[in-house]
């Protein structure tokens, strides 16, 4: 091999140095043939200071796409890019904040401290003097449940505040906003996403979203942890992107608006009305900020095993993000590499496992595509780039069942099924734990918006039946100390998500993940020899999307 490929030579010999040793002897326990060892040696490569922390456009890529090659290859794959290739291009825009100034009512905004903010636009500085802050409530147009929280108001040239989630997320008895989306379930007009989007429709030269941890569904230090850089995908315009977008800390929030002679406890209570009108804050907004920035060509990895016959072309995809945060900031251990053990580590160790079980096996009807995301952590970049160039046609592919964290605590009794009600696929899921003596429990925590922070929802979005394992949707029910225990190993999980101490452990118990992944090789078992097509429900919102592509499908 030539170049990052030819110094993988050793890194690559151990590795499977390792994977040999770990097949020779019998694992602990094996959930229809998903090994903990294999799981455990891979997670424990791909988490190793050698690949600094899995960023994209790095060194750290360059080492992670040619390990992940290499694997697909030995396990007999075929390419699953266009042409032979392995890769699919995911043209990146990097970003990074220098130090400069950011102030609101003539008070200083420490970054990171009091507020968390980044762009996204390939500028060489942001610089906003003086600009109107109008508070949107929760910044939410959705005709088709009768609410409108702009009432027409003009954001040009102005600072748009938002709380996050969803108008009904605290909603009290009586409220308006009662029910209207789905109670404590999060939409996707409760994701941060749509609401930057929203607000750069709108013409705001920024968006600030009023940081709380039960409505966020996760605490400060996560904000913080991309520590001002950013990325986003290659676009013929930049102007889909307000120019400076982030988070204001609930404390600091609560003394700007103060200043500015208002209550945000009272305007959150009003903002569960469905006559809630902007308020104009009397704080001005300035930011003064240097920006590096630097384009780079990502990659996504795919892997392909050709079905036969007519059903060749129809295709049954899983998924996970090979990305992590990469090098950051020293913590308190002088750690600098993030390196994503298990978000999503172990989801690609799950894929793998897949890909192996499946090339070992008879040669399916319909053909198999491995897909390793990149840009997951950045906004669901990779399979963004992919849903908007699809290699294979969205109409002709069955299903994505993507694998995104999962625990490491050990044997459950159940499985957490994320965004319930919307497709299919979950009847297969109950029959697949069933098999397994478990049962299928609803997320526990609904609020965080799960369904739409995965690399699944790109996929959705253009009418993919989607499948989402992610184990912090709630509390295990584990074989060995019930839902307190799992309770137990979620608290702990959740003060190192996108942190320095999210790395492989030995002392991990792996017997749950490989439960999981063999969850999905029953179900992909099913779907790759079927005929049929699982469907979207009445009432989901990617139905439609899929029923135009019905004469498409066999």
């Amino acid at each position: 091999m030539a170049g990052p490929y030819g110094r993988m030579k050793p890194l690559l010999a151990a590795a499977l140095a390792a994977l040999a040793a770990s097949s020779l002897s019998a694992p602990a326990f094996a959930a229809d043939g998903v090994s903990p060892d294999r799981l455990s040696a891979d997670v424990r490569m791909l988490a190793s200071d050698a690949f600094e922390g899995r960023a994209p456009g790095t060194a750290g890529e360059n080492k992670t796409v040619a390990w992940l090659i290499a694997r697909f290859k030995a396990l007999g794959l075929q390419p699953g890019g266009r042409g032979g290739s392995w890769t699919q291009p995911v043209p990146l825009v990097h970003t990074r904040l220098g130090t400069g100034t950011i102030s609101a009512g003539g008070t200083t905004l420490v970054q990171r401290r009091d507020i968390y903010v980044s762009t996204v636009r390939p500028v060489d500085r942001v610089a906003i003097a003086a600009a109107p802050m109008v508070f949107v409530g929760y910044g939410v147009t959705a005709p088709e449940r009768g609410w409108d929280d702009f009432k027409g108001v003009d954001l040009k040239g102005k600072v748009a505040v938002f709380l996050v989630n969803d108008p009904d997320f605290e909603a009290q008895p009586g409220d308006d906003a009662s029910g209207r989306f789905g109670d404590r379930r999060m939409t996707y007009y409760g994701r941060w996403t749509y609401k930057f989007e929203e607000a750069a429709r709108r013409g705001a030269v920024a968006a600030l979203i009023v940081h709380d941890t039960p409505g966020a569904g996760y605490g400060w230090n996560t904000v913080t942890a991309a520590a001002g850089e950013n990325y986003d995908i290659v676009r013929s315009s930049p102007n889909g992107r307000v120019m400076l977008q982030g988070w204001i800390e609930g404390g600091a929030a609560s003394r700007l608006f103060a200043a500015s002679g208002q209550d945000l406890g009272a305007l959150r209570t009003a903002a569960r009305r469905s006559d809630f009108r902007p308020v104009t804050l009397t704080a001005q907004f300035a930011a003064d900020l240097p920006v590096r920035h630097d384009r780079s060509e990502s990659r996504n990895v795919l892997a392909r095993l050709p079905g036969r016959g007519a059903a060749a072309n129809e295709t049954v995809m899983f998924g996970a993000h090979w990305d992590a945060y990469g090098i950051g900031a020293p913590d308190a251990q002088g750690r600098t590499i993030r390196p994503g053990a298990n978000d999503d580590g172990l989801g690609v160790a799950g894929v793998l496992e897949l890909a192996r079980l499946f090339a070992a096996g008879a040669r399916p009807q319909r053909s198999l595509v491995f897909a390793l995301w990149s840009g997951e952590e950045r906004g669901l970049l990779g399979s963004e780039a992919y849903a908007a160039d699809p290699i294979y046609p969205a109409a002709s592919t069955v299903a994505n069942l993507t694998l995104d964290i999962l625990q490491t605590a050990g044997p459950a009794r159940d499985v957490m099924l994320v965004g319930g009600g919307q497709n299919d696929l979950e009847d297969l899921l109950a029959a697949a734990a069933k098999a397994q003596g478990r049962r299928v429990t609803p997320e526990e925590l609904p609020e965080r918006g799960l369904f739409y922070r995965a690399d699944h929802f790109p996929l959705a979005r253009k009418g993919v039946p989607t499948l989402l394992l992610m184990a912090i949707s709630g509390a295990p029910d584990l074989v060995t100390g019930g839902k307190a225990a799992g309770q137990q190993w979620l608290d702990g999980y959740m003060r190192c998500y996108h942190q320095t101490c999210d790395a492989w452990s030995a002392d991990w118990d792996l017997r749950g993940a490989a439960g999981d992944v063999a969850l999905f090789h029953a179900i992909g078992t099913k779907l790759a020899a079927a005929r049929n097509w699982p469907e979207w429900r009445q009432g989901s919102e990617f139905k439609s999307v899929r029923a135009a592509t019905a004469g498409e499908r066999r």
